[in-house]
């Protein structure tokens, strides 16, 4: 137990000494330049934010209407299934509508912060 101990110890210590010189020292020093972490200005990240929305929403739309799809084709005329079958795709039209919408609202997200 009493070695245990030591070592559990020895370990904490050692983390310790080495986190404390990192931040001492200002920081790890590399070899050549340092790496930048944010290398695109406010424009190109929204413009890349509005593909990357524009191309999730279109996705979930696209699951949503073939589940829809789906469960309207195997419902067997069943008024629940129909029922759940019409919210999905509901669902679907409002996630094309957003899809289709994003790059506009992102404009104006783009224009109101002035870039």
């Amino acid at each position: 137990m009493y070695r245990t101990v030591v070592r559990v110890t020895a370990r904490v210590t050692f983390v310790g000494a080495v986190t404390t010189a990192v931040l001492v020292s200002g920081g790890p020093v590399y070899a050549g330049e340092p790496v930048r972490l944010a290398v695109n200005d406010l424009p190109t990240v929204i413009s890349n934010l509005t593909n990357t929305v524009t191309t999730l929403l279109a996705a979930v739309a696209t699951l949503f209407l073939t589940i829809g799809g789906f469960r309207r084709v195997t419902s067997g005329g069943d008024p629940a299934e129909v029922e759940k079958s019409n919210q999905a795709l509901r669902s679907a039209a409002i996630g094309y509508a957003l899809a289709v919408m994003s790059p506009v609202l992102l404009t104006l997200l783009k224009s109101i912060v002035g870039s």
